[in-house]
């Protein structure tokens, strides 16, 4: 469908995502109508205990920035330069992100980023933002979407494009749930999380260091505290599910803390109080496969984590959905505005990096909850690091090349095997000349890299 016909188009869910997608379509020249189960977030304010701050990095930077965002954003964001590890002790551990010290991820609040992008998509011309749509119906042969809104009416527009970006449990991806040759899965952690506030001190300062994604490993569970520009922590429980229930009075609850996170219980002020009323969330990974899928009348593709939800432990969920939308807009450039085919390329491109970061996810959470207490994973990480600044550009760490660079994550894999089969090579004594750096060394590098 050339750009010229214009299509009429449907994107369903003002997330992130959503908001990013109308927006960078209507500066096309298209016009676009975004529905949204829920009333306007900037109006009502976001869900208690459902925050979970972002870590915005060069992905979503590099998204944001597109639609001038990206200073603004990160006027609004603190950056961390590393984790601090917590011992059950109470003693602390910095761990740098990157080998330089320089490199940093971003804290910033979902809302205050939602609300930011869904100004940006209200100032557009061409998008239209409809709250108090829930989609109850996508009829894929006729082009009709059925929405109840929030006064109870019925409205049944019609839409030749549906983008759903309306999350994990996507009412608009039931559309092809049971449709054939579709393949779909989620599966779930047996961990959940739970949100908890560390409050800024009385006199105004933070009471943890701001500089830092602050961890309290335990094994089978953590606790994680991310800043916030007032001055307070947003904290998040992952514990196995069965073990939130096991604290059943104030007590019990104060006791738990103070025996398990001894320097995070005092500054914890109203403990009691959020893990009574905050909800325990769930955890899953969703993947599924075609994304795009066609009807007689309509062609309705997924995108975000409406098609491949992760979990948060790389803080890489939202930085792969607003990836995601850059995407869709270069693959529309290359297509000279052909629905079809410009659809076709993304689903094409996108489907291998998001199951990479899937899995990438998956093990930083068993990074984060336990691997950082062994002092062989310190001493490997020592060990990259020297190598990263021995080796500039030649050596660079997974947790680099994802947070810090656009590097495809499906090749991110393959990188990592690389380098490490160059650092066995000078394990066994096969690049001496590479532990002191020079030409030599980075000749070598380059040829083991390439095998």
């Amino acid at each position: 469908m050339p750009m010229t016909d214009q299509p009429r188009i449907a994107v369903v869910g003002t997330g992130l995502a959503g908001c990013l997608l109308a927006t960078l379509l209507a500066r096309r020249g298209l016009e676009v109508t975004v529905y949204e189960r829920r009333e306007d977030p900037r109006r009502t304010g976001p869900e208690r205990g459902r925050s979970i701050n972002l870590a915005v990095s060069a992905r979503g930077l590099d998204a944001l920035e597109r639609v001038g965002l990206r200073e603004e954003s990160l006027g609004r964001a603190l950056p961390m330069h590393g984790r601090m590890i917590h011992s059950v002790a109470g003693a602390e551990s910095f761990r740098p992100y990157s080998a330089d010290r320089q490199r940093a991820i971003n804290s910033i609040s979902r809302a205050e980023l939602n609300a930011s992008l869904l100004d940006v998509a209200e100032k557009t011309p061409g998008v239209t933002l409809q709250f108090g749509y829930r989609l109850r119906e996508l009829n894929l042969d006729t082009g009709q979407l059925s929405f109840e809104t929030s006064d109870g009416h019925r409205r049944r527009p019609h839409a030749d494009i549906v983008l759903a970006t309306d999350g994990s449990y996507s009412a608009a991806r039931r559309a092809v749930t049971f449709r054939q040759d579709f393949t779909f899965s989620q599966d779930y952690l047996d961990a959940g999380y739970k949100e908890l506030t560390i409050p800024a001190t009385p006199d105004g300062e933070f009471a943890l260091d701001p500089d830092a994604l602050h961890i309290w490993p335990r094994g089978e569970s953590m606790m994680i505290a991310l800043p916030n520009l007032d001055r307070s922590f947003t904290c998040t429980l992952f514990w196995p599910k069965a073990d939130f229930a096991k604290l059943e009075t104030d007590a019990q609850i104060r006791d738990y803390f103070a025996r398990n996170y001894p320097d995070a219980a005092p500054v914890l002020l109203n403990l009691v109080e959020d893990f009574r009323q905050n909800p325990v969330g769930s955890l899953v990974t969703v993947k599924c496969w075609p994304w795009v899928h066609r009807g007689e009348r309509v062609t309705l593709a997924l995108v975000g984590d409406a098609a491949h939800a992760i979990v948060p432990f790389f803080g890489q969920g939202a930085n792969c959905a607003l990836e995601d939308c850059v995407e869709i807009d270069r693959c529309l450039d290359e297509s000279g505005g052909d629905w079809q085919r410009a659809l076709d390329t993304y689903q094409g491109r996108r489907k291998a990096n998001c199951d990479a970061i899937a899995e990438m996810a998956l093990d930083n959470f068993v990074e984060m909850r336990d691997r950082v207490n062994s002092r062989v994973f310190q001493a490997k990480t020592a060990a990259q690091h020297a190598l990263e600044r021995r080796l500039p550009g030649h050596y660079v760490s997974r947790y680099e090349l994802v947070s810090f660079t656009t590097m495809p994550y499906a090749q991110i894999p393959d990188r990592m095997r690389r380098q490490n089969r160059a650092t066995a090579a000078t394990a066994a004594g096969l690049g001496v000349g590479v532990v002191a750096g020079g030409s030599v060394a980075r000749a070598m590098w380059r040829r083991i890299r390439r095998r």
